[in-house]
């Protein structure tokens, strides 16, 4: 066996045994979405706001709409000029009558210094919760939620899971607006990340859909960690794991974004996350990297191996077989996670039938501009973010810079 067939062989092996793990991941989210949760404890969600996202007002409503209580719903908002203050002022009046809040309240939390204005409003709304509070929910604006999505995300912080479970998380799935092709690769490229995450101790919470137990949120000193730092999720979950403890992944918590983007809002969107990830999780995003250039390598390496043993004369059923393990699995991996999406998100389905077909047909090309993303991220530490720029001078260090 040659050198380059041996290649083959491994690198198929490694192709099917993350086929495997996604297949896990895929089982683990199908059976545990429907489960009923029961489990009840005070809890506070925390919905930070800048600006109006797309499907703004359907996505606030959903946080009225929890089948839960009792609960509190904080909203939180730079100051009173920013446009979300009077449309969150608006829902207040026309939802609280139906919600099961026990109490909602709009507050304003002034300009951020030292760390990134969305973590200036969290910190703001933390330390307004009631002293009762047993769980802090966070939620994001741009995050469509379903009416079990507080009970779901609570019940893997219930005291017997307290030694284990350091937080819970849901995730955002992209459902397009309008099916141009940007969105339609937003919406596949985040659906590739999205598949990773399952019942294994590597996962890594969302700042729109995650919670964690106020004893542990202190215990942990999450407080200062987030007085200057940029990233909530990140840092939370870089905080979790220096603990030992689990952040658990819950399916029923996958959350719709309604969204339409162009070429440059997507580029810009995913270099930021990457970036991010770079600064907070380096070995996280070292992961992500090679990952990428595994997929998008192990099927053109495959393909080319292929070609070239055949014009050699003497083909190599190896050299044959690696293009067409790596496609095979690729498709599947594809097929997994629309299937998947297509229960989670059962009434989005609709809209989410473009991009299912584009992932279908196109995996090989999302995953070349994954690649493309995350490369981009390896350059540079400035980022905007809700119209504000950013320099990340490290994890605890970041520089809000004045505006072009």
């Amino acid at each position: 066996m040659s050198g380059l067939e041996i290649l083959a062989a491994v690198l198929m092996a490694a192709q099917i045994v993350f086929t495997i793990q996604v297949i896990n991941n895929t089982r683990y989210a199908l059976q545990k979405y429907r489960r009923v949760r029961e489990f009840r404890t005070k809890a506070a969600v925390i919905v930070p706001c800048r600006g109006l996202d797309d499907a703004f007002e359907e996505n606030i409503r959903s946080f009225f709409l929890q089948d839960y209580e009792p609960y509190l719903l904080l909203f939180v908002v730079e100051d009173e000029q920013d446009p979300a203050y009077p449309v969150l002022k608006q829902l207040m009046e026309q939802c609280r009558p139906q919600s099961r809040a026990n109490n909602v309240r709009l507050l304003t939390a002034g300009r951020a210094s030292g760390c990134s204005q969305k973590l200036h409003n969290l910190l703001f709304a933390v330390r307004q919760a009631d002293a009762d509070t047993q769980v802090l929910a966070f939620a994001d604006s741009d995050a469509c939620v379903g009416p079990n999505w507080l009970s779901h995300l609570v019940y893997p912080l219930r005291d017997s899971q307290a030694a284990k479970n350091g937080a819970a998380t849901g995730y955002r799935w992209f459902v397009p607006k309008t099916p141009n092709w940007a969105t339609l690769t937003l919406s596949a490229v985040n659906a590739k990340i999205a598949q990773l995450l399952g019942n294994t101790r590597f996962n890594l919470a969302w700042g729109g859909s995650m919670a964690i137990r106020v004893d542990t949120f202190r215990r942990l000193n999450l407080e200062q960690v987030w007085a200057s730092a940029l990233s909530d999720d990140l840092s939370l979950s870089e905080a979790v794991a220096k603990a030992g403890l689990k952040i658990a992944f819950v399916p029923a918590c996958m959350s719709a974004s309604y969204e339409s983007v162009s070429w440059k809002e997507l580029w810009e969107f995913g270099r930021r996350q990457f970036l991010i990830t770079r600064v907070y999780r380096p070995r996280m995003w070292l992961f992500g990297f090679f990952s990428s250039v595994f997929a998008v390598f192990g099927l053109w390496g495959g393909v080319a191996a292929a070609v070239w043993t055949l014009r050699t004369g003497r083909p190599s059923w190896i050299l044959l077989l690696w293009p067409a393990v790596f496609a095979f699995c690729q498709w599947l991996h594809a097929f997994l996670r629309q299937r998947m999406i297509g229960r989670l998100l059962e009434k989005d389905w609709d809209r989410l039938k473009p991009a299912a077909r584009a992932d279908l047909a196109l995996f090989w090309l999302f995953s070349i501009i994954l690649l493309g993303v995350i490369a981009a991220s390896a350059v540079g530490r400035t980022l905007i973010w809700r119209g504000i720029r950013y320099r990340l001078r490290g994890p605890m260090r970041v520089e809000i810079l004045p505006a072009d």
